[in-house]
């Protein structure tokens, strides 16, 4: 007798395998799914900070500025490109901050971005070059380059 349901349950050999395989297609899904959510929404870049952008200017490793919008469909675009590029070991070492369009507009205004979908690479504390509004991976690689 099921004690919590105050009624009798009777199982078979057969009913269990079913329960067993029901509840392990449960699990398998549920670790597909957060899987999937981990490495759509992985990214190596960190929110922008004065202080660790200066650090890794001093430090002369390879930076990328992302002038980043969530709303922004270009910049939605430009996410998985970013995330598949930074991903190559030539880039392991690349700092890559990400500045709010709307939330940090003084620094916006700083690094001279007029919009979002900005990219822009930096060798220590020199620019070497910028983007706007582009969507394609190999001349987003070839900015990213600039950098090395």
């Amino acid at each position: 007798m099921d004690r919590r349901l105050g009624a009798q349950v009777k199982y078979g050999v057969h009913d269990d395998v079913i329960a067993q395989d029901f509840n392990g297609a449960i699990v398998a899904a549920a670790l597909v799914t957060a899987v999937q959510l981990a490495s759509a929404g992985a990214s190596t870049a960190v929110p922008f900070s004065a202080d660790a952008f200066k650090a890794a200017q001093a430090s002369g490793s390879p930076i990328l500025v992302e002038i980043h919008a969530d709303w922004c469909p270009t910049c939605k675009a430009q996410s998985p490109i970013l995330d598949k590029l930074t991903a190559d070991p030539k880039f392991r070492d690349m700092k890559v901050f990400r500045v709010d369009f709307d939330a940090m507009k003084p620094v916006v205004k700083q690094f001279g971005a007029q919009m979002q979908s900005t990219l822009i690479v930096f060798k220590g504390a020199a620019e070497q070059g910028r983007s706007v509004g582009d969507t394609k991976e190999a001349s987003i690689a070839a900015l990213l380059d600039k950098s090395l």
